[in-house]
């Protein structure tokens, strides 16, 4: 018995010494070889950078070595990222058609939020899942969908013009960016869901409050293995993931029902998700089920058209009004071209596309500020860019934000509002033709930035045709990156009615 409880002693011994160790060389590994591996590496290509100092951090450093606008390497954390601000450079990581640079994993509450989605997948899977999410987002399905936008739009106008009919002479403030995120869910949700619109507003309230624990999550230190530990945060991230599940797997499982006449599903609707499960049905018939997706990746996928939908586009909104209204005279210009196009008719989808303004406009808002501020790549091997050898593994960091308002590519006049420069074209605007990368480049490049541009220049119309607008004394400029660039503070702007001339 002795001899038992001895040996038994012995295997949880050896098991645990084999466990501390792994533990321990996985820290030395993570903690101290890599980081020290990477400086070497950039070093001694001539590549500048502050020293690796776990506890201390490199801000002042980053800061003056930012300032430079050269390539450079700093520390976030443990992990050692390689700023690019060179766009021939970041075309040719974007571009590229091999995969050898990866979408870098996100944390977990993001990766609950978005989703495994286009957004975060790599390699073959995404190759798969670029297929069947594309052909929601052609020129035919958006003309289809931007029917639906202007009833959402004209919902929140109708009680924006209620509101200032019932002001003062000064006009009526409105927080515009609590307006444009509520109005862009619902767009979505009707959109995107279609019958099942109660559902998906249900899924907004939701990713929202998962949101907002995301963004909370990511100003703090990530430790690996801490998703796991039942905190009373992580319980409230899977109560919520589970709830967001439990509602888009409803709503799939509703459209794979049989039909009423017993017939197989010739279509699934003509929203975004009864088109894309029109495409992976096809998938799946075909002689490659391989390409179609599970459940759990069409939910994936609702999920990351469900947050970016709302959010890019909002976001977007929020910045154009602010600028036209910054701007009286650019606002004016848009009006007349909204005027001479549609009159006071609702703008379709043919009257958008020939706002040539608006579409200035509204990329210098992007520009100026983008929905993201910063792009995260990975090499999955050893790989030469421009004169560099990455190290695999390596982290790459191009920051949007600053190569927009890099005077080098965009002059001295860089951080001015100044429509005209796209008036030949976002090729054309900067001194170099990818300078200008708001949705991304390539083959990973936005899939649904046409749907994004079509809202914003519906929602924008509608507004021009009804009322005027400027700055409220009481909004304060504060842009912050939350998960994407917003106003800290809200956007408070003031309306005014106005008559048309047709």
């Amino acid at each position: 018995m002795d001899m038992e409880i001895r040996c038994s002693v012995e295997v949880l011994v050896a098991i645990l010494v084999v466990l501390v160790g792994s533990i321990v060389i996985k820290l030395f590994r993570d903690l101290i070889w890599k980081p020290y591996s990477f400086h070497k590496a950039y070093t001694r290509q001539g590549l500048r950078g502050p020293p690796y100092e776990i506890l201390v951090g490199c801000m002042p450093e980053y800061r003056e070595l930012l300032q430079e606008g050269e390539t450079f390497f700093y520390w976030y954390g443990i992990q050692s990222r390689l700023y690019v601000a060179e766009p021939e450079l970041i075309k040719e990581v974007l571009s590229n058609k091999f995969g050898q640079y990866e979408k870098q994993t996100p944390r977990p509450l993001v990766m609950a939020l978005l989703g495994r989605g286009l957004v975060f997948v790599n390699g073959l899977r995404w190759v798969k899942h670029r297929r069947i999410v594309s052909p929601a987002f052609n020129i035919h399905n958006l003309k289809t969908l931007v029917k639906t936008m202007p009833s959402c739009t004209s919902s929140m106008l109708e009680n924006w013009q209620e509101m200032v009919a019932q002001a003062d002479s000064h006009g009526k403030e409105i927080n515009v960016h609590n307006e444009f995120r509520a109005l862009t869910a619902d767009i979505i949700s009707h959109t995107a869901f279609g019958s099942s619109y109660n559902e998906g507003r249900e899924v907004f309230e939701l990713q929202r409050e998962l949101q907002e624990m995301a963004a909370e999550a990511e100003r703090s230190v990530f430790i690996p293995g801490s998703q796991y530990i039942p905190t009373s945060r992580n319980r409230k991230a899977w109560k919520i993931d589970k709830r967001i599940k439990g509602t888009l797997n409803y709503i799939i499982q509703s459209r794979l029902q049989p039909s009423t006449t017993g017939r197989p599903h010739v279509s699934y609707g003509n929203d975004l998700l009864g088109i894309m499960m029109t495409a992976n049905k096809k998938e799946l018939c075909g002689n490659q089920k391989n390409l179609s997706m599970t459940i759990d990746e069409i939910m994936d996928e609702c999920k990351t058209f469900f947050f970016a939908g709302h959010e890019t586009t909002s976001n977007l909104l929020t910045w154009a009004v602010l600028l036209l209204a910054i701007y009286p005279e650019w606002q004016a210009v848009l009006r007349k071209e909204v005027i001479s196009i549609c009159g006071t008719d609702i703008p379709d989808a043919d009257m958008l596309s020939r706002m040539k303004s608006m579409t200035m406009v509204l990329n210098e808002t992007l520009r100026l500020y983008p929905p993201a501020t910063l792009m995260i790549r990975k090499t999955y091997k050893e790989l030469k860019l421009g004169r560099f050898m990455i190290p695999k593994g390596a982290a790459l960091s191009f920051p949007i934000l600053a190569v927009h308002h890099n005077e080098k590519f965009w002059g001295p006049d860089a951080n001015m509002f100044k429509p005209e420069r796209f008036a030949e074209g976002a090729s054309k605007a900067a001194v170099h033709p990818n300078a200008f990368f708001p949705f991304s480049l390539g083959p990973r490049a936005c899939v649904g930035q046409n749907f994004a541009m079509l809202e914003s220049k519906s929602v924008i119309a509608m507004i021009l045709q009804r009322l005027s607008f400027s700055v409220s004394p009481a909004y304060k400029h504060a842009p912050i990156a939350v998960l994407t660039l917003q106003p800290q503070h809200g956007m408070q702007i003031i309306f005014k009615s106005i008559e048309v001339e047709t």
